[in-house]
């Protein structure tokens, strides 16, 4: 059925039951678990929308963005293998195309399976809003199963 399997997460209580959702169907599978959050970049010029900060303010926002973002996946992946997941993987990448990186560390890790959660934000607050579930879901070829 499926051999890797990727789930997003940004920590929140919808992505948390997805990674739940995505530990379950690991086990049920056999399939490896990889778990992925995006760390956001912050702007380094103002034509970027940056406020003025010196460059060691920034360095150490984006060590500590990072830092947190390991945490949240080392936390996915000890859960994981405590329930019994045979392999499972923290991923962090860093970039301010959160859809976009998704679907790449799909492609190149050859996950067969991406799971998602997704707010079901209709009519103007998801064009406001935007939803990167919705981007994964429309430009991915690999297949992805959204939890609500």
């Amino acid at each position: 059925m499926f051999k890797r399997i990727l789930v997003a997460t940004d920590g929140t209580a919808l992505s948390e039951q997805a990674v739940a959702k995505a530990i379950d169907l690991s086990l049920l599978a056999g399939a490896e678990l990889l778990a992925i959050t995006v760390a956001h970049l912050e702007p380094s010029s103002h034509f970027d929308g940056a406020t003025v900060r010196n460059q060691r303010e920034s360095e150490e926002a984006r060590h500590r963005a990072v830092a947190a973002a390991q945490k949240l996946v080392d936390a996915v992946k000890g859960a994981a293998q405590a329930k019994g997941v045979r392999n499972a993987e923290a991923v962090v990448t860093r970039s301010n195309l959160v859809a976009e990186s998704i679907i790449e560390v799909a492609k190149t890790r050859d996950c067969d399976l991406i799971v998602m959660a997704s707010h079901g934000r209709r009519g103007l607050t998801r064009l406001l809003m935007g939803s990167e579930t919705l981007h994964v879901l429309t430009h991915s070829h690999t297949p992805v199963l959204v939890l609500r």
